[in-house]
């Protein structure tokens, strides 16, 4: 069932689990996703980026249509988002389209100029009862301004969703989007501290590069929407590379994608399980 992004979170973040947000390059990937979440009975994001607008030829209607149809077949909650789009008019054209949130990332924008542009894309979005995620500077290693030391100040954070009206915020507390590895070490004090201080739920960008454990931990302190990309194509490649390496005669991309999409709907679905038990709180 196609379901808001913001309600899910909320209620994520009341129970203190963790709300599963997939990106989507392909439509294999979201059948893939909303067969996990099915087969776990959970909630869960299919994500499209602008990025993956962009490799589709800057066509947002195909894709986001079928998500959108695999969102509303689905029998459990589905929410379709617009992940890191910078520009204004494909946010309001995903949210035109039926999209439940959109991510304007106005980011690498001077901060006055973020606020504005920010609360102005919300306006509209809740004036079509869409909801909004955004970011308060940027998360690490997006363009190379920013690194897995970056860190986002509480009380900034605070004022930058007052100010806007957000409905779901994107903090940096050491994580780095593109990771190929889960190394990275999270701010567990500061996601705490951002927590206690930010009235919406937060989300996490670059939860590839973090552990179960680092991402349990982080979830217990106060993570809501967590972001996975990078991972699940590892994943994926990994499988598909091996089985062309056993049948190189294969030709047939049902072969050799199937495969990869099987092991990743069964990754899906530990994560998902993960998220939604995440260790007690103290």
């Amino acid at each position: 069932m196609l379901s808001d992004t913001a309600a899910l979170a909320r209620e994520a973040a009341q129970e203190g689990t963790g709300l599963g947000a997939f990106n989507v390059v392909l439509l294999d990937h979201g059948e893939a996703f909303v067969d996990a979440a099915q087969a776990q009975g959970l909630p869960i994001v299919l994500q499209l980026s602008q990025n993956a607008v962009a490799y589709h030829g800057g066509r947002l209607r195909p894709l986001g249509s079928a998500l959108l149809e695999l969102a509303r077949g689905a029998s459990v909650p589905v929410a379709v988002h617009l992940d890191h789009a910078e520009d204004t008019d494909l946010c309001r054209e995903a949210i035109d389209l039926g999209f439940t949130s959109v991510m304007y990332d106005g980011s690498k924008l001077p901060d006055d100029l973020n606020r504005a542009t920010t609360h102005s894309m919300v306006e509209y979005a809740h004036a079509h009862g869409v909801s909004v995620e955004a970011e308060l500077g940027e998360v690490g290693g997006k363009n190379g301004v920013h690194d897995p030391s970056a860190r986002t100040d509480p009380h900034d954070a605070a004022k930058f969703a007052e100010d806007t009206g957000v409905d779901l915020l994107a903090v940096a507390v050491g994580s780095s989007h593109a990771m190929v590895d889960r190394s990275a070490v999270l701010d567990t004090d500061l996601i705490s501290r951002i927590a206690q201080e930010v009235d919406v739920p937060l989300v996490l960008h670059g939860s590839s590069g973090v552990s179960d454990e680092g991402m349990r931990e982080a979830i217990r302190a106060g993570m809501t929407k967590i972001n996975v990309s990078t991972h699940l194509n590892v994943v994926f490649t990994a499988e598909v590379r091996e089985v062309l390496a056993e049948k190189p005669e294969l030709v047939d991309p049902r072969k050799y994608v199937g495969p990869g999409n099987a092991v990743v709907r069964t990754e899906v679905e530990r994560l998902l399980a993960l998220y939604h038990s995440p260790l007690p709180v103290h």
